[in-house]
């Protein structure tokens, strides 16, 4: 009898200059965060200009810090105005950008839609600092220099970017799935709704929190739109910039406000994370 060949073990070759490159990357993301925790819960006696007494972990661990935060930002109605912002963003982003990425990827082969396509994507190259000056003059005259004025702007500033992402997805899906469906009778209406939009959902929870993250901390468009003489108009960002700028030396309490309003966007991007690599992948134009 032959014996068998018995199969060669290959031996894995661990990358060191990857795994020092993600140490180095993990570092610079827990250092700044592990400061701000460490400050936000010292006191201010606790406070020196020492390093160890900067990086040292806090005698006593105390709200205060957070208590006064609040107070001082009226951090429950600028919360308030950040969530409704955000939120409304979203789903209207959802909802008209896969419409719009809809109607191009299935007709891609007519001049117009190309160009359309075209012309959503060479948003991207455009910096907002070029068009900040004449759209806070736009927004004035149409009275839209409100909340519900900037829901619209960011639905239009995301379209380029979510267009990009759905279209490439769209190429993934088989238009036989459509093709059987008017078969039986559905309109384009009812093809869109009942079978595209849920499968789309890997890429709903993509944009979902790239929109979300990009809104919920972005502070150049609701300040030069807004007008945030008060909490009742400004944002979470904008609260945080003027803290700065009016406490900027007492930094317990400042750390303290940029921990709360981390915690919100933080929290979201952690039940909905699992979901953005499969998107991303998937949304890859090929």
């Amino acid at each position: 009898m032959v014996n068998a060949a018995k199969p060669k073990k290959v031996k894995e070759k661990s990358n060191i200059p990857v795994t020092i490159l993600l140490a180095i990357g993990a570092l610079t993301i827990l250092f700044p965060l592990y400061l701000t925790i460490v400050i936000a819960f010292k006191s201010p006696d606790q406070m020196s200009n020492s390093a160890m007494s900067l990086l040292s972990l806090p005698t006593s661990w105390s709200l205060s810090n957070f208590k006064e935060a609040i107070i001082t930002t009226n951090f429950p109605v600028v919360l308030m105005n950040s969530l409704i912002i955000t939120g409304f963003t979203v789903v209207f982003v959802i909802i008209t950008n896969s419409l719009v990425a809809y109607a191009i990827a299935r007709n891609m082969h007519k001049r117009f839609y190309k160009l359309a396509y075209m012309y959503f994507i060479s948003g991207m190259f455009v910096p907002f600092a070029i068009l900040m000056l004449p759209l806070v003059k736009q927004t004035s005259i149409l009275h839209m220099d409100n909340i519900p004025g900037i829901i619209i702007l960011y639905v239009v500033f995301n379209m380029s970017m979510n267009t990009l992402l759905y279209v490439g997805y769209l190429k993934n899906i088989p238009i036989a799935l459509e093709e059987a469906a008017y078969v039986d009778g559905a309109s384009t209406w009812t093809v869109f709704w009942k079978i595209i939009f849920p499968l789309l959902k890997p890429m709903h929870a993509t944009v979902a929190i790239m929109t979300a993250l990009a809104t919920w901390n972005d502070v150049m468009m609701p300040l030069v739109i807004l007008n945030g003489n008060d909490a009742y108009s400004m944002t979470l960002p904008m609260a945080q910039l003027l803290f700065q700028t009016k406490f900027g030396t007492n930094y317990n309490v400042a750390f303290a406000s940029y921990l709360l309003a981390l915690l919100p966007i933080l929290i979201f991007y952690l039940f909905a994370q699992k979901w953005i690599i499969n998107g991303v992948t998937n949304g890859a134009v090929k």
